[in-house]
């Protein structure tokens, strides 16, 4: 009990002076730690701060220089962009030239097959395989070769403008993309530390989605400009080809069309030379008819003028012959009756000749009405010819060359 009342043990002066000793020295030390801790929070937030000033900057310069980057290819793609709308809109033009070129000339070859059709209707001799017709069938044979030549360079044209408009497309697409980087770039450029609504985005820096190397992402546009740089080329050389060929399917069917109205030409005035000879020969036999038919007239005149003489001849002669008896005794008059029997010895030769004459009349009238017949038969045949003519004239003149007047080559 007595030691329970006792107060604590007390501690040596030194030992006091050891422990303030020890309290200033920890206390010291405490804060040379803090300040050493503070330099280095200080130091470090300098740092920190110079390290991320400076990564933002470069992070601002690379963002420009990718901005300036998306730039330089949007300008790139917008040209490219302009080039191939240029020249779809040209081989547009190039297009249609084709397809009237084409037209004109289907037009023209039913205009040739249309000639071929109505000289068929040509009759007799003028039925002939002419040089009219046979350059007729040249002309529907090149017109033809025409024909597949330009609708084979319609589908190629065709074909063309498809992959422009592809390429247009490809570019049409990246440039949209580009528009919407370039926007989201300009956003993040303006964005600052000061700036309002900045967040913490935890997802930030998860790498989700296609993402592609930045080799990739210029190969791409490299690649679109490219194939728009091909077809553009491939447009050009085809609007090269597409002039060639107009010009000189122009000019085949020019000189073929010229060579058919040639010799419609020629032949034409050969039919009208023929058709003049042949009326100039029927005018000659329609005269020789006429002159035919007045000898018949003549020749039947003169026949009927001997038949009264030889009647009365004859008639005489048969009744000298049937005198009586006594008259033909021989008196004294007998002298008298030779005398008229002499006279009707010579009538009687006069009268065989006369009778003669009369065949030889016979004869001539006979011949000249088989001539007469064979005149009829060759004005009818010469009528006949100039109507072939005349025929042949009407399709030839007027069904086929005024139909080719409204042929019109154009080089399109």
């Amino acid at each position: 009990m007595a030691r329970l009342l006792q107060g604590p043990s007390k501690l040596h002066p030194s030992e006091w002076h050891n422990a303030n000793s020890m309290q200033r020295a920890s206390t010291e030390a405490q804060k040379s730690r803090s300040e050493c801790m503070t330099a280095e929070s200080w130091r470090l937030v300098d740092e920190i701060e110079k390290t991320t000033q400076k990564t933002q900057s470069d992070v601002n310069k690379k963002l420009e220089q990718r901005r300036e980057e998306i730039k330089f290819w949007r300008q790139e793609l917008d040209n490219k962009l302009e080039e191939i709308v240029h020249e779809t809109e040209i081989l547009l033009t190039f297009k249609n030239r084709l397809e009237r070129a084409l037209e004109g000339c289907k037009e023209q070859l039913v205009i040739a097959q249309k000639c071929l059709l109505y000289r068929q209707r040509r009759v007799g001799i003028d039925l002939v395989h002419d040089e009219v017709e046979q350059e007729l069938v040249k002309e529907a044979e090149v017109l033809q070769r025409i024909i597949a030549l330009l609708g084979h360079t319609l589908e190629q044209t065709n074909e063309q403008i498809r992959r422009n408009r592809s390429a247009k497309y490809n570019l049409d697409m990246d440039l949209k993309d580009k528009f919407t980087a370039l926007t989201i770039d300009d956003y993040c450029a303006s964005l600052t530390n000061d700036t309002p609504y900045i967040i913490y985005a935890d997802n930030a820096m998860k790498l989700e989605g296609n993402f592609v190397s930045p080799e990739d992402w210029i190969d791409f546009s490299n690649i679109n400009v490219e194939k728009a740089d091909k077809q553009r080329n491939n447009s050009l050389a085809l609007k090269v080809l597409i002039d060639g060929i107009l010009s000189q399917t122009a000019n085949d069917m020019r000189k073929q069309c010229e060579m058919v109205n040639t010799a419609f030409r020629n032949r034409v005035k050969e039919v009208k030379d023929a058709k003049h000879k042949l009326e100039t020969l029927l005018a000659m036999v329609m005269d020789e008819t006429a002159s035919q038919e007045k000898n018949i007239a003549a020749l039947k005149k003169a026949i009927a003028d001997k038949e009264g003489p030889v009647k009365v001849a004859q008639t005489r002669l048969e009744v000298r012959n049937h005198r009586p008896n006594v008259e033909l005794c021989y008196d004294t008059v007998h002298s008298s009756l030779m005398s008229e029997v002499q006279e009707i010895t010579k009538n009687i030769q006069r009268q065989v000749e006369m009778m003669q004459e009369e065949n030889l009349l016979k004869d001539a009238l006979a011949q000249a009405q088989t001539e007469l017949k064979g005149l009829s038969r060759r004005q009818l045949s010469l009528e006949e010819e100039i109507k072939v003519k005349e025929n042949t004239l009407y399709i030839d003149e007027v069904l086929c060359m005024q139909m080719r007047e409204s042929v019109c080559i154009n080089n399109y």
